[in-house]
């Protein structure tokens, strides 16, 4: 996926500025998908020279004119010609792993820092997502189409946090006690397609 397909949605939902498009980020496709507030503005630049988005110059007294941005007929049909296009499989790159993967060569207190490090952000990031999440919940069967497209990508994200954590509290184990996991993973695997059956 490309960020400007990114931006072509949130504009598609609901028309606002760059900023209000990285907030935007923040709720709801960022579950998912990053991207900086410089790499919006630069897309919007590109959208808007591409034609797909239109904008209008707000004046303020005190601050830059701000641009106020919208999907455009063409971007509306360009958004819906990718929507129509086959997605590739996406591949996992992770300088972190690549560090577990070469362990033995690194200070293994350099190395449980930085797991350290990325357990907090994704217990944090998992927190977030948990708390985003009973919006939905409270609604029970009361969910819109629109609301439950999102609910399923906001599960993708918390799955995602929770298989990092998973995956980092495992390796600090192998890394400080040098026992593997409990379970080989493909027991856990199996056992989960029978338990859903």
């Amino acid at each position: 996926m490309s960020l400007k397909h990114a931006i072509l949605v949130l504009l598609e939902k609901k028309p606002g500025s760059g900023y209000d498009l990285s907030q935007r980020f923040k709720r709801g496709i960022g579950y998912f998908w990053n991207a900086s507030h410089q790499q919006i503005y630069q897309e919007l630049k590109k959208l808007a020279d591409a034609r797909w988005v239109e904008f209008e110059l707000q004046t303020q007294s005190e601050r830059p004119d701000k641009k106020h941005y919208r999907i455009s007929a063409a971007g509306r049909s360009a958004l819906k010609a990718w929507l129509q296009e086959p997605t590739k499989h996406e591949r996992l790159n992770s300088a972190l792993l690549v560090k577990l993967y070469a362990a033995h060569l690194a200070d293994p207190q350099a190395l449980l820092l930085q797991l350290d490090e990325r357990l907090a952000a994704h217990r944090a990031k998992l927190e977030e997502y948990v708390g985003h999440e009973s919006f939905y919940l409270d609604r029970g069967d009361a969910l819109s189409q629109k609301q439950a497209q999102r609910y399923l990508t906001l599960r993708h994200g918390i799955r995602y946090e929770w298989n990092w954590i998973e995956m980092l509290e495992e390796s600090r184990t192998l890394l400080t006690q040098g026992r593997t996991p409990q379970r080989p993973m493909l027991e856990r695997l199996t056992r989960r397609k029978i338990e859903s059956k």
